[in-house]
């Protein structure tokens, strides 16, 4: 903030925002409101008290007059004229002019008196000029160190801003008790973000009765990733109507996760065209699973041109499936042989085996016998596709699951999971597990029956643990997802569940 744009002959009071005030009776007997919000430079106070009688007092060492002289010009442009009695003011214990040059100087590039300034109010307990001071000490000089004592200042004065950078800074110095203490002084005095945070910090340790609080809270206050996670928890606790409500809140504030959430919902009830609003907004945020959705949702609908755009979209982006299906269209609507032979090789070049063979018989037909002759010579044809796809949908439960530990563990720059692969970890024990009436002794009769080493079973068995009960372990590392998914994968293949 500041006071002084670049023009100040172009400057009228009603343009530029008003310094701050003191909040003390002002000289002569006027009332002073203060605070940086106020607008009466030479309005309120101006009506009680005439500029002479400002400068007399402020002359004869009124500091708080001295304030008022520095706002009055300041307001008229006069940066000159205003910084000297600021100083003066300053110099004199006035917190509120020396808030004011803190924030004249860092305005104005000069960030060393800035500091000197901000110092100086804050250490006479001014919240803001902390908070500044703190800001300023971390993001321009990488003070953290001195950063954290004037933020932790701040807080302790009421700073909301303030408690909440000190809980992220706790938070990534792994101080997780601290960070939550700071988290829930902002939370509590209305900052919704730190609420968000605060359900993240009790879900990774197991409170979840805690995280639906905060994050409820939180989306009480317009937050809808909160709304959004505060669904997939009451998904994972098997209330698919609070959830559905939950994504519901989300989606107004267009929440594209959400908006994919509600398409499925829709999908599942048989209602293609509310399915289609949703996923369509859900794809165009630039998810291409919900993009090929929205594909798939189009042709049901007959709608061959809105299908080709979202195909093509995802197809664009490397979706496999996507780009058989835009070649199918291409073909089909269009007779665009080309662009479909195209989008063939492309899918076909990524595993898809259908395309591969669409791809080989196109060019029998048109009569490209060199081409084909070239394309089995140059590649390894058919593709290989990977192995042991999963392609089944596990339980609403266990996708919600995986979301939310995706979530967690992504946050504040941590490693990312795919909530894919998670899912697929949790489904796979789902499925592999059903023929059993008691789990007793289940990672010895897997291994068993697969002819798995049994320590691979077991660690896929405390993956998924973690997942479905969090706070039980920490989370798990992007290379102990990889290995539980072969795990995962050869034992559907042993137990031909695939």
């Amino acid at each position: 903030m500041g006071w002084w744009p670049d023009d100040p002959e172009t400057t009228t009071a009603a343009l530029v925002p008003a310094p701050r005030g003191t909040g003390h009776d002002a000289p002569d007997g006027a009332g002073e409101t203060g605070g940086a919000g106020e607008t009466g430079g030479a309005g309120k106070a101006g009506e009680l008290v005439d500029e002479a009688a400002l400068l007399r007092a402020a002359e004869s060492g009124d500091s708080h007059a001295a304030h008022l002289l520095g706002r009055r010009h300041a307001q008229r442009g006069d940066r000159s004229t205003a910084r000297h009695w600021w100083e003066r003011a300053a110099a004199a214990g006035n917190l509120d002019s020396a808030y004011n040059l803190g924030v004249w100087h860092e305005k104005h590039g000069s960030l060393d008196e800035a500091v000197r300034w901000y110092e100086l109010a804050a250490g006479g307990g001014d919240a803001e000029a902390a908070l500044n001071l703190a800001t300023l000490l971390m993001e321009q000089h990488g003070d953290l160190p001195a950063a954290r004592r004037w933020f932790e200042a701040a807080a302790r004065a009421g700073s909301r801003p303030a408690a909440r950078r000190l809980a992220l800074i706790c938070e990534d110095a792994g101080e997780v008790k601290e960070a939550g203490e700071w988290h829930r002084r902002a939370a509590l005095d209305g900052d919704p973000l730190s609420a968000h945070d605060l359900g993240f910090l009790a879900y990774s340790s197991g409170a979840e009765d805690e995280a639906l609080r905060w994050w409820e809270l939180a989306a009480r206050n317009g937050h809808s990733d909160a709304a959004y996670h505060l669904g997939l928890l009451m998904a994972a606790h098997r209330d698919p109507e609070g959830a559905e409500a939950c994504y519901r809140t989300a989606a107004r504030n267009e929440h594209p996760g959400a908006a994919s959430r509600l398409g499925g919902i829709a999908l599942a009830r048989g209602d293609l065209r509310a399915a289609r609003a949703w996923f369509e907004q859900a794809a165009q945020a630039g998810r291409v699973d919900d993009q090929r959705t929205a594909g798939f949702v189009c042709v049901e609908l007959k709608d061959p041109q809105a299908a080709s755009h979202w195909f093509g979209r995802a197809a664009a982006c490397g979706d496999a499936e996507s780009a058989f299906n835009f070649g199918l269209l291409l073909i089909a609507e269009l007779n665009d042989l080309k662009g479909g032979q195209h989008w063939f090789r492309q899918a076909a070049l990524a595993g898809h085996r259908q395309a591969a063979a669409e791809l080989a018989a196109l060019l029998s037909v048109t009569g490209s016998a060199p081409e084909l002759t070239e394309l089995y010579r140059s590649e390894p044809w058919p593709p290989v596709p990977p192995s042991s796809p999963w392609d089944r949908t596990a339980e609403p439960e266990l996708v919600a699951r995986a979301e939310l530990t995706a979530a967690a563990v992504g946050r504040r720059g941590g490693a990312a999971l795919a909530p894919g692969d998670l899912a697929e970890i949790l489904g796979t024990w789902d499925l592999v597990t059903r023929p059993l009436l008691d789990h007793t002794g289940v990672v010895d009769w897997l291994a068993e029956r697969s002819g798995l080493h049994r320590g691979a079973v077991e660690h896929l068995s405390a993956v998924r643990a973690t997942l479905l009960r969090p706070g039980s372990a920490p989370w798990p590392t992007p290379a102990e997802i990889e290995h539980v998914l072969v795990t995962a994968r050869e034992l559907r293949s042993r137990l031909e569940t695939r």
